[in-house]
C-alpha cells in the first residue's frame, strides 16, 4: 500500500497540455454565427468639450450594421469600485484616448474605415498632467459630480485628490523630537504596462430574452457580472459568463474595459459583437500601473535605528478610478512592513489628471513606495556611515514588535530571510573600482531591498466528490488567471484523499452556479483555495467512511484511503475505489463555502541583492547578478513557486532599468512594444534563488504568498547597488545610461 505525497513536488500544469498544444480556447478564439467587429473612435485630446458629433456617415457604410455616440448610452458609466468612466464621452474627454464613438462591421477594416468618417468638434480645454499641479486651487477639477458616481464620496472641499488613505502608529512629532538626525527624500516611478500577451478581447452576444452571454479576457467573472449589470443597468440573473483562458494578466485584467460597449453594439445591431484591443490601445488607454512621487521623512538615531519615517505618495491616476477595484491603492502602506519603527506614517494621495487612467499591476500601488523606502534605507545608512545592511539589521522586525503600521505578525523571519540573502550573495559594500575590459573606468556595486506581504482574503467556493468509475472532481468558483491555482488544487486533494493526482480533476463553477468569488489577486488564491477544498475534501472524506462502514456494518474509525483503494485496519483487503463506489450507489461529495476578509496573520519576507557594473563614460547600468530571497511557508509546487519567482524577479528588472510608457503633455510616446521595452532572456543577468520554507504559513497547508511578493523589492536592490558603485542616487524609475551619465556630470564624476 502507497501513499506518496503530491504536494511538495513539482507535478506538471493541469492546464498545460492545452495551452502548449493549442486546444485552450481563449475569448479571441471563440467563434459564433455573424459575429460583428467592434471598434471605438478615441479623443485626440487631453481635455476638451465635445460640441457636436455626426456619425451619419459612418452609419452609411456597407458593412456597418451600428453607431453609437455618448448620446445613445446617456448616464451609463463604468467602473469596478467607482464608476466615473462614462461608457462614451458625451460631454468632455479627459486623456486621449477616452471613446467618443463606437460601430460594429462586418469586418474590422470596414470599421475601421467608417470610424474616419465620424465627425467630432471639440473645445479644447486647459488640462493638467502633473498630481501636484492638480491639487492646487488653480487646477481645472476634471470630475466636479465626484459625489453623484456609484462609489463615489461626499468631499468636504471638491478636489482632484478624489481619496487620500492613511496607515501608521505612534506618534510623529514625538519619534522627530527623539531622533537624532531628519533626513528627507524624494522619489519617483513611470507608468508601466502589464504586457501581457493575450491583449483585451471580448465576444458578447445579446439573447433574445434580454440578457447577455460573455466570452472575455478577465480574471473575475463573479466581480465583472456585478460590475457589468451596474452599467449596463441589467439584472445579475440576466448575464452569462463563459469561462476562457487567459493569456496573461499580472494584475490588468479585472475591469470591464469594452464588454460594456459591446454589449450595447450586439443590442442596437442584434448580431454578437467581438473586440480586440490591438497594443496600441492597451498602451494608450487601457490600466496602466500608477506612477508616483513620493517623499518620505525620517528621523533615526546615530546608530541607524529609524524612530518615525513620514511617507507621502502622490499617485497620478489618470482621467477616471474606475480601474481600481477597491477605489484605491492598498499597496503603499507594505512599504514600511519589514521594519519596527515606532512611530510612522504612510499617506496615499490618489490623484486626477489628463492622462491615461491607470489601475491594478502586481501588487498595486507597493513597488513605489517599496522603491522608496528602500532607497532611503540606503539613504540613511550613507548619511550616517553605516553599512546599509547593518541599518536593515537594525530595524528589521523580529517576533513580538509590531511594524510601522502597528500589525502584529507571528513566524516573523525577516532577519532569517536577510542573513540567507547576505550570505547567498557573499554581499561585500562597497566594491572597489574595475577597469573595463573595454578601456573604460567601470565600477561595480552592490544593492539590497525588502519586501513583505501577508496573503489577502476573501471568498471562495469548492465542493470535492467521488464519482462512480473512482475518479475525484473539484468544484471551484476561482477562475485562475494563469497562476497555476488548478495544479495546486489537484496536489492538495491527491493528499488529503490519499488518490492518485490522474485520477483528481478540477472543473470550474460559472457565475450562475456559485456564490460571489472575489477573484485571483492579492496573492490569496493558495490561501483561500485551500482552506476550502480542504474542508470539502474532508467532508468527502468522511462521508465515504460513514457509507462504507453502513455498507458493511464496520465501526467508522480505523479506516484509510490510498492509492490503491480504502483500506480498514485488521481488515486484509484493500477496496479500489471504484468497486466500493459502485456498492455505496450514491452521491459522495463534501462542500464548502469559506469567507475571510482580513489579511493572514503570516506574512512573508522577500530580500533582493542586486549587484551591478557602471561605466562611468557612459553611464551605462549592467546588471551582473541578481540574489532573491523568499521567506516561506510549504512550497506545495516547487516548479510553479520557481516560476512565480523568476517572472517576478524579471518583471522587477524591467521596472528597475528599462520599462516606461512615456507621455508629453498628455501623449503617449510609446505605442507599441518595439518601444515599449520589456526584458527578454537575453537581458537577464546570472541570478540565485533561495527559498526558506518552513512551517509557519497559513491555513492547512503552512502556506505563504508567493505571487507579488516576487516582485517590489528588486528595482530599489538595482538603484542601491547603482549608488553603492558609482556615488550617484538615481531616484527616478527607471534607472537609465542618460540618468546616470547626467548624475555623473553633474558631480563632476
Amino acid at each position: 500500500m502507497t501513499n506518496q505525497q503530491s504536494t511538495g513536488t513539482s507535478l506538471p500544469r493541469v492546464d498545460g497540455t492545452g495551452k502548449v498544444t493549442g486546444l485552450a480556447r481563449y475569448s479571441a478564439d471563440i467563434e459564433m454565427p455573424n459575429a460583428l467587429w467592434g471598434r471605438v473612435l478615441r479623443s485626440p485630446y487631453p481635455y476638451a468639450r465635445i460640441t457636436a458629433i455626426d456619425a451619419s456617415k459612418a452609419a452609411a457604410v456597407p458593412g456597418v450594421h451600428a453607431v453609437i455616440t455618448g448620446a445613445d448610452v446617456r448616464g451609463a458609466m463604468t467602473g469596478r469600485r467607482i464608476f466615473d468612466i462614462p461608457l462614451i464621452a458625451d460631454d468632455v474627454v479627459r486623456f486621449i484616448g477616452d471613446i467618443v464613438a463606437a460601430v460594429a462591421a462586418e469586418d474590422r477594416e470596414i470599421a475601421e474605415r467608417s470610424l474616419a468618417l465620424i465627425d467630432v468638434t471639440y473645445e479644447e480645454l486647459d488640462p493638467v498632467f502633473d498630481p501636484q499641479k492638480a491639487i492646487t486651487a488653480s487646477s481645472p477639477l476634471l470630475h466636479p459630480g465626484f459625489s453623484t458616481y456609484v462609489g463615489g464620496k461626499p468631499q468636504e472641499t471638491s478636489s482632484n485628490t478624489f481619496i487620500s488613505s492613511v496607515w501608521g502608529t505612534g506618534k510623529l512629532e514625538v519619534g522627530f523630537a527623539a531622533s537624532d538626525l531628519i533626513i528627507e527624500g524624494t522619489y519617483s516611478t513611470a507608468m508601466m504596462h502589464q504586457a501581457y500577451m493575450e491583449t483585451h478581447s471580448c465576444l458578447v452576444s445579446c439573447r433574445n430574452d434580454g440578457g447577455m452571454d460573455i466570452w472575455a479576457s478577465n480574471k473575475g467573472p463573479h466581480g465583472l457580472k456585478r460590475d457589468v449589470a451596474q452599467t449596463t443597468s441589467l439584472d445579475q440573473a440576466a448575464i452569462h459568463i463563459h469561462h476562457t483562458t487567459i493569456g496573461g494578466d499580472f494584475g490588468g485584467k479585472g475591469g470591464q474595459m469594452n464588454i460594456p460597449i459591446a454589449y450595447f453594439l450586439s443590442r442596437a445591431s442584434r448580431k454578437p459583437v467581438r473586440m480586440v484591443m490591438d497594443y496600441r490601445e492597451e498602451l494608450t488607454a487601457a490600466n496602466p500601473r500608477h506612477p508616483a512621487s513620493v517623499h518620505v521623512r525620517s528621523g533615526v538615531k546615530n546608530d541607524g535605528a529609524i524612530i518615525a519615517t513620514d511617507i507621502v505618495a502622490y499617485y497620478n491616476t489618470g482621467a477616471y478610478a474606475g480601474f481600481l477595484p477597491l477605489g484605491f491603492l492598498p499597496g503603499p502602506r507594505h512599504c514600511i512592513g519589514p521594519y519596527h519603527i515606532p512611530h510612522a506614517r504612510v499617506t496615499a494621495h490618489h490623484v486626477y489628471t489628463n492622462r491615461v487612467p491607470a489601475g491594478h499591476m502586481r501588487g498595486p500601488g507597493e513597488p513605489q513606495t517599496i522603491f522608496a523606502m528602500e532607497s532611503h534605507v540606503d539613504v540613511i545608512a550613507r548619511q550616517l556611515g553605516l553599512d546599509p545592511a547593518e541599518v536593515r539589521r537594525k530595524n528589521v522586525i523580529r517576533e513580538g514588535e509590531v511594524n510601522g503600521l502597528g500589525e502584529e505578525y507571528h513566524d516573523l523571519r525577516g532577519a532569517e530571510a536577510l542573513e540567507a540573502a547576505l550570505q547567498s550573495s557573499k554581499y561585500i559594500s562597497p566594491r572597489l573600482p574595475t577597469q573595463s575590459p573595454y578601456g573604460g573606468p567601470m565600477r561595480s556595486g552592490i544593492g539590497v531591498g525588502m519586501g513583505e506581504r501577508a496573503p489577502g482574503g476573501g471568498e471562495t467556493h469548492a465542493s470535492v466528490a467521488f464519482t462512480p468509475n473512482g475518479e475525484v472532481v473539484i468544484h471551484t468558483s476561482i477562475f485562475e488567471q494563469g497562476s497555476g491555482t488548478y495544479t495546486i488544487l489537484t496536489q492538495m486533494v491527491s493528499d488529503i484523499l490519499g488518490v492518485d493526482p490522474s485520477k483528481v480533476f478540477v472543473e470550474v463553477w460559472n457565475t450562475d452556479e456559485t456564490g460571489y468569488d472575489s477573484g485571483a489577486g492579492a496573492s490569496r488564491n493558495t490561501r483561500m483555495a485551500s482552506e476550502a477544498v480542504t474542508n470539502a475534501a474532508v467532508e468527502a472524506r468522511d462521508m465515504l467512511f460513514k457509507l462504507t462502514a453502513q455498507l458493511n456494518g464496520w465501526s467508522k474509525e480505523g479506516m484509510h484511503l490510498t492509492r490503491e483503494g480504502l483500506n480498514r485496519d485488521g481488515y486484509s483487503r484493500v477496496i479500489p475505489l471504484q468497486e466500493l463506489l459502485l456498492q455505496i450507489d450514491a452521491p459522495v461529495l463534501g462542500i464548502c463555502d469559506y469567507k475571510d476578509m482580513a489579511h493572514a496573520q503570516s506574512t512573508a519576507f522577500t530580500i533582493h541583492v542586486a549587484e551591478v557594473t557602471v561605466d562611468i563614460e557612459t553611464g551605462q547600468v549592467m546588471v551582473d547578478k541578481l540574489t532573491a530571497v523568499h521567506d516561506a511557508g510549504r512550497v506545495l509546487n516547487p516548479i510553479g513557486h520557481n516560476g512565480q519567482i523568476n517572472g517576478g524577479a524579471i518583471q522587477g528588472l524591467g521596472y528597475g532599468v528599462m520599462e516606461e510608457i512615456n507621455v508629453d503633455a498628455g501623449l503617449v510616446g510609446t505605442q507599441s512594444l518595439a518601444d515599449y521595452k520589456i526584458p527578454t532572456f537575453a537581458d537577464m543577468p546570472a541570478f540565485q534563488s533561495v527559498v526558506l520554507e518552513s512551517q509557519g504559513g497559513v491555513g492547512p497547508f503552512n502556506i505563504k504568498g508567493i505571487g507579488e511578493n516576487s516582485f517590489s523589492p528588486m528595482a530599489p536592490a538595482i538603484a542601491n547597488a547603482v549608488a553603492d558603485a558609482c556615488g550617484v542616487r538615481i531616484s527616478d524609475l527607471p534607472i537609465t545610461a542618460e540618468k546616470v551619465y547626467r548624475a555623473l556630470r553633474a558631480q563632476g564624476i
